[in-house]
């Protein structure tokens, strides 16, 4: 087997940790404490065309593989995970329109978001309905040529960016089983009746925002509906979700590495009893354990994206998002407790990781919820 990148993922790793050192370290602190929003690192990420991730070339978009996607999350997420959160909706976004939509949908609207002159994001959760997406309650009624949609999406990054927002609605309430009256709509900013609410308060994941969306009889053109048939939306959004969990596991991946970046040089700089707390038994273990830790999620994460690029990967991306989040929320209190009192200032990056990692055990399916998606598939091929 090859645990090697190739010359151009290697390359895209290489340039990707530039920018972050260059654009990103330098500010993440100051400007993630002020809730300050990364314009200017957005402006940046447009140039390099990671909006366009997973837009296909002929749409004006990059094409990545799954592995190359999965090494621009990691290293945007080593600076700051919240800068990554800008592109993980937008990238499911362009995935689903590029994967479902009808090729007036694709030729409307993917060569601008893949130049990020638009943004997007995806709108599935609601105050009621989480990992069970079947439980949804927004209804889109037909009236002639225009869908009125009603009810409340939460918990929406890019929200205020995005345009159009796909948005997972029920345009038959009463079919059994329920996911066949499920559907997808493209919703543009400016429609009537739609409305973003209020930012959401959060521990971390600062930077992006997160959004309550209404829609009060909001009228969506027909010709909005992802693919352009009805009852199809719930299986579209599982197929991105299922792709998402690189994008988590990956960010997981960089957070955990970030920690253990900053235990491992504060070890050799903080000194007790007349050395560096590096040379102290106890301390080395948990360095070992990071280290050791860090690197099986990062292959674990490469492996599932190159499974995602072979086929349908639902049980090994699941696993890799499980794994890598718990390493993730592993490595981030184990490097606090390293730094010691200093890792509960904020004056410390450790901190910001710390309240960062506990996003990614939830977000793209619940921990608990993608363990049981684990096991049905083991045990589905064992049949």
């Amino acid at each position: 087997m090859d645990f090697e990148l190739s010359p151009e993922q290697a390359a895209l790793r290489s340039t990707l940790q530039d920018f972050v050192r260059r654009e990103i370290a330098p500010v993440a602190r100051d400007w993630e404490h002020s809730g300050r929003y990364p314009e200017e690192i957005v402006e940046a990420m447009k140039g390099l065309g990671l909006f366009g991730m997973l837009v296909p070339a002929e749409y004006g978009g990059i094409g990545l593989d799954a592995v190359s996607y999965a090494i621009v999350f990691e290293e945007l997420s080593r600076g700051w995970m919240g800068v990554a959160g800008v592109l993980g909706s937008h990238s499911m976004a362009t995935l689903l329109l590029a994967r479902y939509g009808t090729e007036e949908q694709r030729r409307r609207w993917l060569p601008d978001l893949a130049a990020g002159r638009r943004r997007s994001g995806l709108a599935l959760t609601e105050p009621g309905a989480g990992s069970d997406l079947q439980g949804i309650a927004t209804v889109a009624r037909r009236e002639g040529d225009e869908y009125v949609v009603t009810g409340t999406k939460t918990w929406i990054t890019n929200a205020r960016h995005a345009d159009p927002l796909p948005v997972l609605v029920k345009t038959d309430p009463s079919a059994e089983p329920r996911h066949r009256g499920m559907s997808i709509l493209m919703v543009e900013r400016g429609t009537p009746g739609y409305s973003v609410s209020r930012d959401l308060g959060k521990l971390g994941y600062k930077g992006p925002e997160s959004c309550e969306v209404v829609f009060e009889e909001a009228r969506v053109p027909a010709p909005n509906l992802l693919g352009g048939i009805e009852g199809r939306g719930l299986q579209q959004a599982l197929s991105v979700l299922e792709f998402g969990r690189i994008n988590i596991a990956a960010r997981s991946v960089g957070i955990a590495q970030a920690a253990y970046d900053q235990a491992l040089a504060y070890a050799r700089e903080r000194h007790a009893f007349g050395r560096p707390i590096a040379e102290f038994q106890a301390v080395q273990l948990k360095l070992a354990d990071l280290a050791t830790e860090v690197q099986a999620a990062r292959l674990l994460t490469w492996w599932a994206a190159s499974r995602a690029d072979a086929g349908r990967a639902d049980v090994e991306t699941g696993m890799a998002k499980y794994f890598a989040s718990e390493v993730a929320l592993r490595s981030s209190l184990t490097s606090m407790r390293i730094h010691g009192g200093y890792g509960y200032s904020t004056e410390f990056e450790v901190e910001r990781l710390y309240r960062d990692a506990p996003l990614m055990a939830i977000g793209e399916g619940t921990n608990d919820v993608l363990r049981t998606v684990i096991a049905r598939g083991l045990l589905k091929a064992g049949d």
